[in-house]
């Protein structure tokens, strides 16, 4: 079951989605591909990144899991900001109401800056958090342009 905020987001923004079940012990990407039999190019991670900034301002970035996030590089230059670190797993829950494993762009402040990798609009659907341990969702990527603050940018680099 999604969270109820994502449900809520996913339906104020018109995105059709496929809600899949999730043991919660397998939400990590990783794990839930291995069981799951998903490809790790059609499952994302959704990562938070801080600016080094009081006080402090995030960017929300999706990125496939065969890929990084190229925080040092590709996202510096984008958001033109040099100092940046990635939010810790408490800032996180505490930003977002979500924990680790789950953490979506669905659903998130809209005051966010949200960028999706150019990587994810090749898939035709991509696997993101439901919000929760135990949900995920199938999207296709460009549907989440819709959401707030939202927008593609070259932001990974291979994963090897």
């Amino acid at each position: 079951m999604l969270d109820p905020l994502v449900a809520a987001a996913l339906d104020a923004h018109g995105i059709a989605h496929e809600t899949l079940a999730c043991d919660p012990e397998l939400a990590d990407t990783a794990q839930f591909c291995a069981h799951y039999g998903i490809a790790a190019e059609d499952a994302c991670n959704t990562i938070v990144v801080a600016k080094k900034t009081e006080p402090r301002e995030y960017v929300a970035c999706l990125v496939r899991a065969d890929t990084r996030l190229d925080v040092n590089h590709k996202l510096s230059a984008v958001i033109g900001f040099k100092r940046l670190s990635f939010a810790s797993a408490e800032e996180t829950a505490q930003l977002t109401g979500m924990l680790i494993g789950g953490v979506t762009l669905v659903g998130l402040p809209p005051e966010i800056p949200i960028l999706i990798d150019e990587r994810c609009m090749e898939r035709q659907g991509i696997i993101l958090g439901g919000g929760n341990r135990s949900s995920k969702i199938r999207v296709a990527p460009a549907a989440l342009l819709e959401l707030p603050n939202a927008r593609v940018a070259d932001i990974a680099k291979s994963a090897t």
